[in-house]
This record gives C-alpha cells, structure tokens and sequence, in this order.
C-alpha cells in the first residue's frame, strides 16, 4: 500500500468520518419522516411519495461505507433496491414499510455496528 503524500491523510479522514458520523442521526430523522408521509396514504404510496425516502436511503448508501459505515450502507442499499422496485411496479411496498422501520430502530441503537439484526 502506497504512503499518500500528505502526512495529515490519516488525520482528514478521521475527521471526515466524525462529521459523517454526526449527520446519522439526522440522516435517520428525515428517513423517518419521509416513512411516515409515505405511510400516510390510503392503501401503496405513490411513486411521487416514495421517491423522497428512495433518494434519502440512495445517499446513505452511496456514502456511508466511505465514512466507515459499512453495514449502514449496505442495507440501506438493500432497502433502496425494494423500495425502488416498489415505486417501478406499484406493488411491493407491504414488505419495503416494515424493512425501513427495522433499519431505523438498528441505526438507533448502534449505526456503526457491523452486525445487522
């Protein structure tokens, strides 16, 4: 493995994912809420009202394994998957409600953990 050039390398990317770190919480918050709107519907959510919630659960997935998050992103990317299959059949959203809903009480007790259950 190469030596990065800059000698604060270490230093940066701890501090990169500290701030990550702090943003979970809130992160996790807004896909609550986008959740709850979505539950909110008569019956499946329209795609229109899965899509705040999609892109939500995209971004967590897209950066939380940089950040040290690795077991956070992944299902979120799992999630995502469901949900957007969901969103692009109109059918599927009974099984996506209760896989969101266990993430968020995973990621309240331990985000960092590498085992999800």
């Amino acid at each position: 493995m190469a030596t990065p050039v800059d000698p604060d390398f270490r230093a940066r990317l701890a501090a990169l994912n500290e701030k990550f770190a702090v943003t979970v919480p809130v992160t996790m918050e807004k896909i609550a809420a986008a959740l709850a709107v979505c539950q909110a519907e008569t019956g499946p959510p329209p795609a229109e009202a899965m899509r705040p919630l999609h892109e939500l659960l995209h971004g967590v997935a897209g950066s939380a394994a940089t950040f040290g998050f690795a077991t956070l992103g992944r299902e979120a990317r799992r999630i995502e998957h469901m949900l957007r299959d969901a969103m692009d059949t109109g059918s599927g959203w009974d099984a996506v409600a209760p896989e969101v809903e266990k993430y968020l009480r995973w990621a309240a007790c331990d985000p960092h953990a590498t085992n999800y259950d």
